[in-house]
């Protein structure tokens, strides 16, 4: 069983290259902006201002590493679909990031949230097919779980396997979560631990 016994900010930067060494398994999330992302984060390593959370989407701008347990990377990646920033902040944003997820040697899993409340999002069904086409390992975190009804729940992540059922032969694994709630947190831990047996706590 994996927890999370220690959690801390390790450094921020706008670049690959000066992440930390690749010396231990890593687990990224992104998704867009407001999606609740570091209120996810501050649920599943119970601290309740590792991440910084902001009503202002778009608050996530640089890639943030946590190291949880001493043994493991948690990276808090900036938000895609920023909605009040320049074009050219956003091209600078696309470019860093994509260079991360495509290059960072011990990336074992990039989580991508979506909210659960909303349709398929052209954004998000993109940005995804773009993982698909590079080969990333992925998987969805529907967050905000605990805003719908349970058939409502159901029913639109039924829909986003649809949308996705057009261009995969296999769906990616998929989530549910809510940082209110708590929801997902045993979930999203479990498969972290499944991904990266060594890091499972001993006692």
């Amino acid at each position: 069983m994996l927890e999370v016994k220690t959690a801390r900010f390790l450094m921020s930067n706008s670049s690959v290259h000066k992440c930390p060494e690749a010396n231990m398994p890593e687990f990224a999330f992104i998704g867009r902006s407001n999606v609740g992302k570091s209120s996810l984060i501050n649920m599943i390593t119970n601290h309740k201002k590792l991440a910084k959370t902001s009503g202002r989407p778009g608050k996530t701008q640089l890639i943030n590493h946590f190291v949880i347990n001493d043994n493991w990377y948690l990276v808090d990646l900036p938000g895609y679909g920023y909605a009040k920033v320049s074009k050219d902040q956003k091209n600078k944003f696309q470019a860093y990031i994509a260079d991360y997820i495509i290059n960072r040697a011990n990336l074992y899993c990039l989580f991508v949230l979506i909210d659960s409340r909303h349709e398929p999002q052209k954004i998000d069904v993109e940005f995804i097919e773009w993982l698909g086409e590079k080969q990333i390992p992925f998987a969805l975190i529907f967050t905000k779980a605990d805003k719908l009804g349970k058939n409502q729940l159901q029913s639109n992540v039924a829909h986003y396997r649809k949308q996705l059922l057009k261009s995969w032969e296999e769906l990616p694994p998929i989530l549910l979560s809510s940082s209110t709630s708590g929801l997902g947190k045993e979930e999203i831990l479990g498969f972290i631990a499944e991904t990266a047996p060594e890091l499972n706590n001993i006692d």
